[in-house]
């Protein structure tokens, strides 16, 4: 069980980045989630406040992605931003940017809040959210008032409505194990199937067409399941790279790692570790990833078939 639990919830996030990798476009990358706690943690540290943040869940409420699809369009187009003009009073040159809003609660395994000093650290991290903080890219618009839990059913209605995203990664690995390539097995899982049936009632055919996805769950259920972005891959030796930005660290270059996750409704949560995902880091496959305590497989997918 975890020391205590940070909620914010319902978290306004305008204009997010939903490009989560090179191929997917949808919900924002566990990257940048983690990324944002681990900047909120840092800003505190700044403050003197020694708190840790072990761990991030997500939960989403609302999720609007910025697409559109006209009368007779096959297919959604992204809907792009109004730049303004140039000084010749032409449309400047852009690159189409992938959006989102999006309504959301974090809820942070943290360590190190004291009690004395549980209202300070509350008041701060609300003033970081409001005026030094992204999340994804995109702009914070308003939150509710942060909130320490320590019991995890007293936290779980707080949720409500809303959907955690969990990592579901050993559905890919079953389908891999029984020989079916990577992006096979990923595929297979997010198409939808029809199927027709046919009658003769009255000398009449009835057809009937049904449409489902295929099992994920040991109880024959169907799973909001989606393709997400965790994390890297590196596909070179770390070295020292010309006007790179940071000087002092090593430079590698890497190919995002995307893998299978479930939206669950988050009642149906029964222990922390089910919500909260982490920094993992792999040496011997160069891999950095999140991922969550309670999946039980290491393997994960990159855009080379991983």
């Amino acid at each position: 069980m975890t020391d205590s639990m940070l909620l914010v919830p319902h978290i306004r996030v305008q204009n997010a980045n939903a490009l989560s990798s090179p191929y997917t476009i949808g919900f924002p990358a566990m990257t940048a989630w983690l990324g944002a706690v681990h900047a909120l943690q840092r800003m505190l540290n700044d403050m003197d406040y020694q708190v840790n943040f072990d761990g991030v869940g997500v939960v989403t409420h609302q999720f609007d992605l910025q697409t559109y699809k006209g009368p007779g369009d096959f297919e959604f187009s992204i809907i792009g931003t109004g730049n303004p003009l140039d000084k010749n009073g032409e449309r400047p040159s852009f690159i189409e940017e992938a959006r989102c809003h999006m309504d959301v609660s974090l809820v942070i395994q943290c360590e190190g809040i004291e009690k004395l000093r549980e209202a300070d650290i509350l008041e701060q991290i609300g003033h970081c959210l409001n005026y030094k903080l992204k999340i994804a890219g995109g702009d914070i618009l308003n939150f509710s008032s942060p909130t320490l839990y320590r019991d995890f059913q007293m936290l779980k209605p707080r949720l409500m409505p809303g959907y955690a995203l969990i990592e579901r990664r050993e559905l890919m690995v079953e389908a891999m194990q029984q020989g079916q390539d990577a992006m096979d097995a990923m595929l297979d899982y997010l198409a939808i199937h029809h199927h027709c049936t046919k009658e003769i009632q009255d000398d009449e055919v009835k057809v009937t067409w049904t449409s489902e996805r295929k099992v994920t769950g040991e109880d024959g259920r169907r799973g909001w399941i989606v393709p997400i972005a965790t994390g890297f891959q590196g596909i070179s030796e770390p070295g020292i790279a010309k006007n790179q930005r940071d000087p002092e660290t090593p430079h590698r270059f890497a190919e995002a790692i995307v893998t299978l996750g479930e939206f669950k409704m988050a009642y149906k949560l029964e222990r922390p570790d089910e919500l909260f995902w982490h920094y993992h880091y792999d040496a011997d496959n160069n891999l950095y990833c999140c991922r969550q305590m309670a999946s039980d497989s290491q393997t994960l997918f990159s855009e080379d078939g991983f």
